[in-house]
């Protein structure tokens, strides 16, 4: 697909908004659609999620991809000490602490109507852009995500740049406090903002 679809064929709004005017929106994940449909506009009126979504704007009621994000941290504190080092490589070491801002993605979905056009990498590139821009009001070092532990969304943040937060998934229990015969039904990953800012430091 030529271009960026978001940029050229789309607009960004807030879901509250369209939410009422919009056809239903189907990204083919039955959790995803639950929540887009009967949760997020509760996680607003909770301060709990802002979600917003691109509209076809030759068809303003149908969404492309809808997103919800939330502040959040990453805590060196819980994690193990290789791991701690991993999220912390790229900080000075004076300006190490506990904990680091961050934002999380709690749900994201692509229409299923459009999918394998490239969109879903187009949402996360946004995203990152949205909070390393002069723009953005407030300290945000990383992106994180509680993934679904499934092939399909592990591998499309494995793509977009995100490493796992724990190395293994046994790791991961131990920190949820799970019983190591529990299945872990998300994984929690990063991306560190410091790549993008530095890159466009370079290029200016």
């Amino acid at each position: 697909m030529a271009g960026n679809f978001l940029e050229e064929k789309c607009t960004l709004e807030n879901y509250v908004d369209v939410v009422e005017r919009c056809t239903f929106f189907d990204c083919k994940h039955q959790d995803l659609n639950d929540f887009f449909q009967n949760d997020a506009k509760a996680y607003y009126e909770s301060l709990l999620g802002e979600t917003y979504c691109f509209t076809l704007d030759e068809d303003p009621k149908i969404i492309i991809a809808e997103f919800t994000l939330s502040n959040d941290s990453v805590k060196t504190t819980h994690l193990p000490n290789a791991r701690s080092k991993k999220v912390q490589k790229d900080i000075p070491r004076k300006k190490t602490m506990r904990s680091y801002p961050a934002v999380l993605i709690g749900r994201l979905g692509i229409n299923g109507d459009f999918k394998r056009q490239g969109i879903g990498e187009q949402v996360m590139d946004f995203i990152k852009a949205w909070f390393t821009e002069r723009s953005n009001k407030t300290g945000c070092r990383f992106i994180v995500v509680d993934a679904y532990n499934e092939p399909i969304p592990l591998t499309y943040y494995e793509k977009c740049g995100f490493v796992y937060l724990f190395s293994t998934e046994e790791q991961e229990k131990e920190y949820l406090t799970l019983d190591p015969e529990d299945k872990l039904s998300t994984r929690l990953m990063f991306f560190d903002l410091i790549a993008l800012r530095n890159l466009g430091s370079i290029e200016a």
